[in-house]
């Protein structure tokens, strides 16, 4: 039976490998134009331009197997010629390929009058490694035009059918890396030591801990999938958006959230060094006790609802992609998409369950106290982030991010002394001898600490973007080089929005925080417009910032060539009545983060962060919004992508 189940779980740990290269592939391998012009009286010729992504490469239209190909479904009142490729292929390991760019051409031959040609360039992107799955992209063209201009979908259009043309298997296959993915995440990862010290004393045997990790994870399937359902349900019902826009963002950012959490945390921390014993009440646990089976099933559901709600804040990307899709027609694939993502994020909280029963077999010792007071260090220093989201959404001035240093290098400089026995706890025996473990963990734990120390100044520390503060909160700055800007204490932008509310640019930037101001600013110098849809609480905007904004060239571009303009959308910050916002229901929104969350769910369909939206002059998309990607390359193109597309306008 064992053999078996090994069997099974390396298969599938082998199917999720091979599915994880297909998730590598760009959001598009190639990204297409066309342009018409009139030839005869009847006759007009497409001219097809495809700029192929970095990387890959595409076949020809008469390859066997993946050609380009170009088809008109309802082909009524005029004749399509022969697909001709204007540009040369090139030998590519025997076969004949096209990379960087491609130009196809087509005469039309109107036999009626259609009024405009609607199509679809159909095409396989591949890499040295693999080829992705099969992308399409549709067109029209009005055939009134005589004009070479390019005839492009609206963005919105072009993003929508996208999202369209994913099968249900690509959306599932994401959803299930995600979801393994969001265990690395600052908001989840501290669940993992309270899930392991919590479990560790749960289990009276081997079959009852399994029974308790098993349902660990299907209440915490069911509390990401139910609520979901019956949301959508109701959305779909009601036919509004406006019925759960806020409900996410408000566990992920108000203050009574956060600090129960901070809270629950520091309870936890002064448990495992031996304060008290966390128990049920005797009543209760007498009335367990007579219910076998469901023994110490309301801490379990207790524990699961902790980890769903403490997660939304890295799991937000995911939700609101779903809610969008619900909001937009779609009923059933929001569901399967929510039900495979909290299977996928289930799974490793089910086997760091299931791992402390089987703990029980060993023989118990002073290590085991150990390893609770270990964790509890942890749980001070993670449990902290809480507190800091609070701070920062309502600028309460509290964890500046020096002040969240300091903590968090003392916390780890007396984990460190307790490792080499210098610190006892209550239940702790006396360390008579350094074991070889301790001695590393104490090496790793104070390496740590050492990198932590010139963050005090102002040092970048990347690695942990996504737990510290923003570095603007920095309140002094020694610290400088040419890949970050240097955060000053005064705000980096003097608009007349900035001088009414404290808001601050990330990253010393300067720029805006209302799009009014920002396309005002972008017309008088002629730029495009960057919007940054962020949130303190976001830990992945604090990626991407440090990862990702403080490349030199991302700079360059930023500063140089576009208006920045910032959207906090959990900023808790109260507007003047002036400044109201009124919803299309009639709501009227009076704090800033619910009326740039309205803003960019209503403009950019989108209701999460981070995302990125360049806009022209007309304070219309240039290219599709882009989200969470570490790439510095694939922001670069982003960037690229969006001035090319702002100087076909000018």
């Amino acid at each position: 039976m064992r053999h078996a189940a090994r069997i099974i779980l390396a298969s599938v740990c082998a199917v999720f490998w091979s599915l994880a290269a297909f998730a590598q592939a760009p959001e598009a391998t190639a990204k297409w134009t066309v342009t018409n012009k009139k030839v005869s009286g009847n006759v007009y010729e497409l001219t097809f331009v495809g700029r192929i992504a970095e990387g890959w490469h595409l076949y020809t239209v008469d390859h066997k197997y993946t050609p380009i190909a170009v088809e008109y479904p309802q082909q009524e009142g005029f004749q399509a010629g022969e697909l001709v490729q204007v540009t040369e292929p090139v030998d590519f390991e025997g076969q004949k390929v096209f990379f960087d760019q491609v130009t196809l051409k087509q005469e039309i031959t109107v036999q009626g009058s259609p009024a405009e040609i609607r199509g679809e360039v159909s095409w396989s992107g591949c890499n040295d490694q693999f080829c992705a799955a099969p992308e399409y992209w549709e067109f029209r063209v009005p055939l009134e035009s005589v004009s070479s201009k390019e005839t492009l979908p609206d963005p919105s259009e072009g993003r929508d059918a996208a999202k369209k043309n994913k099968s249900l298997w690509g959306l599932i296959i994401e959803a299930i890396l995600w979801g393994f993915a969001m265990l690395l995440t600052p908001c989840v990862f501290p669940m993992v030591p309270m899930t392991i010290s919590y479990f560790m004393k749960q289990s009276d045997n081997v079959v009852q801990g399994r029974f308790k990790a098993f349902m660990y994870g299907l209440f915490i399937i069911l509390l990401y999938t139910v609520p979901i359902c019956l949301i959508i349900g109701i959305t779909w019902l009601v036919g509004g958006n406006s019925i759960t826009a806020d409900i996410f963002n408000w566990l992920a950012t108000h203050w009574l959230p956060n600090l129960l959490f901070f809270v629950i945390f520091m309870v936890f921390a002064a448990s495992f060094f031996g304060a008290f014993e966390i128990e049920l009440p005797s009543s209760l646990a007498n009335k367990s006790d007579a219910k076998s089976s469901n023994k110490g099933l309301s801490g379990i559901f207790f524990m699961a609802l902790t980890l769903v709600l403490v997660s939304f804040s890295c799991t937000g990307p995911i939700v609101g992609t779903v809610l969008i899709k619900s909001t937009a027609g779609e009923f059933w694939t929001p569901m399967v998409t929510m039900l495979a993502f909290s299977v996928a994020f289930a799974l490793p909280f089910t086997v760091l369950a299931l791992f402390p029963s089987l703990l029980k077999k060993l023989k118990s010792g002073s290590w085991l106290n150990s390893v609770k007071v270990v964790l509890g260090f942890i749980e001070v220093a993670l449990g902290f982030k809480f507190l800091s989201v609070a701070d920062q959404t309502y600028h309460w001035g509290i964890l500046d991010r020096e002040v969240y240093l300091a903590i968090w290098i003392v916390v780890f400089s007396l984990l460190g002394l307790y490792l080499l026995g210098k610190i006892r706890f209550k239940n702790d025996s006396p360390v008579e001898h350094l074991s070889v473990t301790r001695l590393a963990l104490a090496i790793t734990v104070f390496s740590f600490v050492v990198y932590m120390v010139p963050g005090m100044w102002g040092a970048p520390l990347k690695a942990l973007s996504g737990y510290l503060p923003p570095i603007e909160t920095q309140d002094f700055v020694v610290w400088s080089n040419s890949s970050a800007p240097v955060a000053t204490v005064s705000n980096s932008a003097s608009t007349s929005y900035s001088d009414k509310y404290d808001l601050r640019m990330p990253m010393g930037f300067s720029g805006y925080f209302t799009l009014e101001e920002g396309l005002a600013a972008a017309r008088e110098q002629g730029k495009p417009v960057f919007v940054d849809i962020t949130g303190h609480g976001c830990v992945n905007c604090r990626e991407m910032e440090q990862r990702v904004w403080t490349d030199p060239r991302v700079q360059k571009i930023m500063k140089d060539d576009y208006v920045l303009v910032v959207l906090y959308n959990d900023d808790k910050t109260k507007l003047n009545e002036e400044d109201w916002v009124i919803t299309e229901d009639g709501k009227t929104l009076k704090e800033i983060g619910r009326a740039n969350s309205y803003l960019v769910r209503t403009k950019f369909d989108v209701n999460a962060q981070p995302n990125y939206a360049l806009l022209g002059l007309d304070g219309e998309l240039l290219v599709p919004v882009r989200g969470y990607n570490l790439s510095v390359e694939g922001f670069i193109d982003f960037l690229e992508s969006g001035k090319e597309e702002f100087g076909k306008q000018l």
